[in-house]
């Protein structure tokens, strides 16, 4: 079993927050994920610390989940080493000041889902400009997009060569319908930008309905570990997204049987290493 450091945790707080996205999913809607819940699940695997990654609350709510995740994270008993927060880096108006606050919160990196959200929004000078300033303060941000944005994700890393971009969920590729092209050679561009690393994580959720398996997702992580090497990808659970799928105990399983196919080094790196060089904990 390989050690390993979750870079992508989310907790559901409906108590704390919105979660309008979760409505038209039924195994998250109304449902609470708390870090209780998660702590209980990977009792058994060993998961040797977590990085809090922002759950897409609602607009309004998305300083209000930080500050609250903060107060989790001072608790060492909970296991989160840092917490990628939300921003807004089209939005000039308060960005600064936000970057700020989040520097007394244990924030270690950022992200500003774009699977969402018009393609033109990461292509204009102020979010670049906005994201380079995230790379200046030594932090990382993330990026969430669908396969058919991933050349604009590429655009977006060429021109803020400073900051460190993770990818994530392997660019969410269409396990289910066997979508390997073009995404492998949008993959691969992604790959030869040197700061882009990849998180393993998520793509379970994306297989066909009752085929959500090792099978599945090999071909695609086979062309992750080639492109982009196992010195840069980082694992994830996507927790409890990877409900849509078999949940987190499966997930693990599978992650053990991919990382024992590789080097102890290999497997090492993927499980925790990248996490604390791309993160900086």
């Amino acid at each position: 079993m390989v050690q390993l450091i979750d870079t992508h945790q989310h907790l559901v707080y409906p108590e704390v927050a919105g979660y309008g996205w979760t409505a038209e999913i039924p195994p998250l809607a109304d449902k609470a994920f708390p870090i209780e819940q998660y702590k209980a699940l990977t009792a058994t695997a060993d998961v040797v610390g977590t990085l809090f990654m922002e759950t897409g609350v609602d607009d309004a709510d998305y300083k209000t989940e930080t500050r609250f995740v903060s107060n989790l994270a001072s608790k060492p008993e909970n296991g989160i080493v840092g917490i990628i927060a939300s921003a807004r880096p089209e939005e000039d108006d308060g960005f600064a000041e936000w970057l700020d606050e989040c520097d007394e919160l244990g924030v270690v990196g950022y992200r500003r889902i774009l699977h969402v959200m018009p393609d033109e929004l990461s292509t204009t000078e102020t979010f670049r400009k906005n994201v380079r300033a995230i790379g200046a303060r030594g932090k990382t941000f993330d990026l969430c997009m669908l396969p058919g944005q991933l050349k604009l994700g590429a655009e977006l890393a060429a021109v803020c060569d400073n900051t460190t971009i993770i990818l994530n969920h392997c660019g969410v590729p269409d396990i289910a319908g066997g979508g390997l092209d073009p995404w492998r050679a949008d993959m691969a561009a992604l790959a030869s930008l040197p700061n882009v690393n990849c998180k393993l994580s998520g793509i379970l959720a994306y297989c066909a309905p009752g085929n959500a398996n090792e099978a599945a997702i090999r071909p695609f992580v086979d062309h992750v570990l080639e492109v982009f090497g196992p010195k840069r990808i980082a694992w994830g659970s996507d927790w409890p997204v990877v409900n849509l799928a078999s949940g987190i105990a499966d997930w693990i399983e599978i992650t053990n049987s991919i990382l024992g196919s590789l080097s102890p080094d290999e497997a090492t790196a993927i499980g925790a290493g990248n996490a604390g060089r791309i993160y900086g904990l």
